[in-house]
């Protein structure tokens, strides 16, 4: 598997840090990234796959967060990865012949990831229903073969509710963001 790239950030005064450009490539990324990835190794596994279906209730085609990369120390952040396959149950259906992920697939991955994240950083084991889903920004197509690299800062959090900021990457493109509030059921 290849390693992943990365972007670098750069400083800016008067303003926080702008991720505007990829390591190696060059190329530019349309908005500024919730929090610094560069120094994260991609190919890394701090939530294996198998730990994320004993959190997550989602299972088979409905499982859309492959495994957890990476969390700072308080867990207020999250990296996760979802590999696009060209299997997945939607692809012979949404565009036939143009293949796109579809905007809810992507929000519910970063629902999942979010969810891993909330029942880590709280020790909890309960289930999780999403309340809302605000701000979204679709800024890219997704297609089969794609590596979505999600990210995820919480806002806020409580014992039965987070509010959380949510981006994906791919091919060194921002390609979508939203707002995500869940809650303990």
């Amino acid at each position: 598997m290849p390693a992943l790239r990365y972007p670098v950030a750069t400083s800016r005064p008067h303003d926080r840090p702008r991720m505007c450009r990829f390591s190696h490539e060059g190329a530019l990324v349309a908005s500024r990234l919730l929090f610094d990835i560069s120094q994260v190794d991609l190919n890394a596994v701090a939530v294996s796959s198998e730990v994320v279906a004993r959190l997550n209730p989602q299972a088979g085609d409905m499982r859309h967060l492959d495994h957890v990369v990476w969390f700072n120390e308080d867990r207020s952040e999250a990296l996760g990865i979802k590999r696009v396959q060209p299997d997945e149950f939607w692809v012979a259906g949404h565009i036939p012949g143009r293949p796109l992920l579809p905007g809810v697939m992507m929000i519910e991955a970063c629902a999942q990831l979010c969810s891993v994240q909330f029942k880590i950083k709280l020790s909890m084991d309960a289930f999780l229903g999403f309340v809302r889903c605000d701000e979204v920004v679709f800024r890219g197509q997704v297609v089969p073969g794609d590596t979505f690299l999600m990210l995820s800062k919480q806002i806020s959090t409580t014992r039965r509710r987070f509010e959380s900021a949510v981006q994906a990457i791919v091919d060194d493109k921002l390609v979508f963001e939203a707002k995500i509030t869940g809650m303990a059921m």
